[in-house]
């Protein structure tokens, strides 16, 4: 299939593209550089240089013809969100009607979207499930659950399919070692304590009395090339059966921040320092989900999403 995978020069795009073209399909990478990076692009991929603002980029970019394309372009940092609601609205809404008007005028009818744990917020039980009430606690996750409601009336009005990917946290790097670019400012907690370990930034843990294993928050970490096959395997799914898709992709179980940290210290032998912090406003003690509907559906089930690997194939990159 012809897919057009829009911030395929990203962290996570980059490796949906890799997974697209080992699965037999024609790439084609939408980008407009801003967190992306050219080191991420494959020599085998045609690249269109555009912004999700700009109609007339996407309208020239579905004018070429896809079956399917990925959606991966949006603003995350749940933080920046909340004191700059104006810029998630312009990029994430207002972009993603953009592409989805763009995509159904030129007849391109399936769409996997990069959702995410975020429009759940606060866990009511444990696993989480698809069933969860998706109540966000940051402007990032209630942009996200708009757009899963705006694909559900481009369903109903325009035909279009989809697939609502919602990842709890992306970690690790190609084990293939094919993908080398460094996300840039990131937020997560394994790029952060890899900078520690290689002493270009402070390492806090923030909280370390909540009611966990060792007091520190537990999170489900799902490596980013587990999280791409499932963009293969739901554009499979959608393409077969002709039907829409809202699926939680993660390990059901969590890791917390001291299993990472320690697992970090071993794999890199450095002592990575960490300082303790009061716990920040918002965050759980603890959220993973269940994946059971994604294996049931697709076969899905992460294969490199233990603790060793996600810090290894992390490592292996900003080692270097």
């Amino acid at each position: 299939m012809k897919v057009l995978v829009i911030g395929g020069a990203g962290y996570i795009g980059s490796h949906v593209v890799k997974e697209m073209m080992k699965a037999g399909h024609n790439v084609t990478v939408f980008d407009n550089l801003s967190s992306g990076l050219r080191c991420n692009l494959f020599p085998e991929n045609n690249f269109i240089y555009g912004n999700i603002l700009i109609e007339r980029d996407l309208d020239q970019a579905f004018s070429l013809g896809f079956d399917a394309f990925v959606h991966l372009a949006a603003f995350k940092a749940a933080g920046e969100s909340m004191v700059a609601p104006e810029k998630y609205s312009i990029n994430n809404i207002t972009g993603t009607l953009n592409i989805m008007n763009a995509a159904v005028k030129h007849n391109c009818k399936i769409m996997i979207f990069s959702s995410s744990a975020a429009t759940f917020g606060e866990p009511q039980y444990l696993p989480m499930d698809e069933n969860h009430p998706q109540k966000p606690m940051n402007y990032y996750g209630f942009t996200k659950l708009k757009i899963e409601e705006f694909m559900d009336w481009y369903e109903q009005l325009k035909g279009l399919k989809f697939a609502a990917l919602r990842y709890f946290n992306a970690a690790g790097y190609d084990p293939e070692g094919k993908i080398r670019g460094l996300e840039r400012d990131p937020q997560n907690l394994l790029p952060r304590v890899m900078e520690a370990a290689l002493g270009q930034r402070e390492l806090k843990i923030f909280g370390t009395d909540y009611d966990t294993r060792d007091g520190t928050c537990i999170r489900d970490y799902v490596h980013v090339t587990d999280l791409a096959r499932a963009h293969v395997m739901s554009l499979n799914y959608i393409s077969k059966n002709n039907k829409s898709l809202k699926l939680n992709l993660g390990t059901e179980k969590g890791t917390s921040v001291k299993e990472i940290i320690d697992a970090s210290r071993k794999i890199t032998g450095k002592a990575i320092p960490a300082e303790e912090a009061p716990r920040r406003d918002g965050d759980p003690a603890c959220l993973y989900t269940t994946s059971k509907l994604a294996k049931e559906l697709l076969g899905w089930e992460p294969k490199y999403s233990d603790v060793d690997t996600l810090v290894k194939t992390t490592w292996e990159v900003y080692k270097n």
